[in-house]
């Protein structure tokens, strides 16, 4: 069926609205870290909670909408890293780091995806964070293996090499950065530094695979 220009415009607006509230939601996410609860949102953005149910069902549709939006950034962020005219240990260097800086950067972000707030509002504390962040790291893992397949000659079972390594790397990234961030007990360079000789070994030997951009 046509979109009729009044259809086309609804839709704009609509969209238009949800980036709206999504920002609203990022201001109070940024303010109150886990803490973070629909009622603070809908007076954020000047308007009633019905209303901002209305727009993404419960907090599970509003988190994964705001998972999408830094998700979607830190992948362009991680691709962009791994795009760089550097030597492969350089780039491996590179997105361990853009990881890191991602989180570091925006800590209440962070731990508003991945962590549950103990002392949550009421209406709040039936919210699983678990239940909805491991899709977000499992589609990090998968991002990242299809990367891996696309660029690295892994031989035979090379999408499930590809899928192992991309999986175990994110898993690394997140338990590290986690551990990282919450006790800060190195510099945010002798991770990475030390992350890359751990992944270092199979990814110094193996051949990129012929054609591709290269790991």
């Amino acid at each position: 069926m046509e979109t009729t220009p009044q259809q086309a415009e609804q839709r704009r607006a609509a969209e238009q609205r949800r980036r709206q509230l999504l920002e609203a939601a990022e201001r109070v996410v940024l303010r109150d870290g886990p803490r973070a609860s629909m009622n603070a949102i809908a007076a954020e953005a000047g308007i009633t909670k019905p209303i901002l149910y209305r727009h993404f069902g419960d907090k599970g549709g509003l988190y994964k909408a705001l998972a999408k939006r830094h998700t979607d950034a830190l992948l362009g962020a991680l691709r962009a890293a791994l795009d760089a005219p550097a030597e492969r240990r350089a780039r491996v260097e590179a997105t361990l780091d853009t990881y890191l800086a991602a989180i570091e950067s925006n800590p209440q972000v962070y731990r508003f995806l991945m962590h549950p707030a103990e002392d949550a509002p009421p209406l709040d504390q039936g919210f699983d964070v678990g239940r909805h962040s491991a899709p977000l790291l499992r589609r990090l893992g998968e991002e990242l293996a299809t990367v891996i397949e696309e660029r690295i000659d892994l031989g035979e079972n090379g999408q499930q090499l590809a899928r192992i390594w991309g999986h175990g790397i994110v898993g690394m990234m997140h338990a590290a950065g986690d551990w990282w961030l919450g006790d800060r007990p190195c510099s945010r360079q002798e991770l990475v530094t030390t992350m890359a000789d751990l992944l270092w070994g199979r990814l110094a030997s193996v051949a990129d695979r012929s054609g591709g951009p290269g790991f």
